[in-house]
């Protein structure tokens, strides 16, 4: 964890109101020393190399430009909200896990490929079931389970999501 005092002089103008700084970035010479070479290679990704110069700018401490958010917005076409982000992840996660960008979740896989779907969308066009008027989106469910032998179980979500896109 980071140092995240504030001492005077660490304000932000945002649209005129002016708001103390609660993630103060000061970098150390390695740190510095670490970022241009993240800068100074031809490979790697373009968020690290944007938290790179970020970072660079947004350095307050003895060797650092001290820029405000605004004005690294604007010299790297970002807005001061992501640059407050990246400072607020550099104070919190530390150097190295904030010039990786999270991986988002995987999708779940389908339950239902394209001939389950047919044949779904088949059931719920033929008639209802007797007793009933119409389907349900659990008979429709219950009734796939009887019928298809891959499928142990299937819930009424995923009926009505697959029915929700084709209608």
């Amino acid at each position: 964890m980071r140092d995240t005092t504030i001492t005077s002089g660490e304000y932000e103008v945002f649209g005129g109101i002016t708001m103390q700084k609660r993630y103060v970035v000061r970098l150390s010479a390695e740190e510095r020393e670490g970022l241009q070479g993240v800068l100074s290679r031809k490979k790697g990704s373009r968020f690290s190399r944007n938290r790179a110069w970020i970072y660079l700018k947004a350095d307050e401490g003895p060797d650092g430009p001290g820029w405000t958010d605004a004005r690294i917005a604007e010299a790297f076409d970002v807005s001061p909200r992501n640059v407050s982000r990246a400072r607020e992840q550099l104070v919190e996660e530390g150097l190295e896990a904030s010039l990786k960008k999270k991986s988002q979740p995987r999708p779940e896989r389908r339950r239902l490929d394209g001939a389950k779907e047919a044949r779904l969308i088949a059931l719920a066009c033929g008639p209802s079931p007797e007793g009933y008027a119409r389907w349900t989106l659990k008979l429709l469910a219950d009734r796939m389970v009887e019928l298809e032998v891959e499928l142990e179980e299937l819930s009424y979500e995923t009926v009505r999501r697959t029915l929700k896109k084709t209608g």
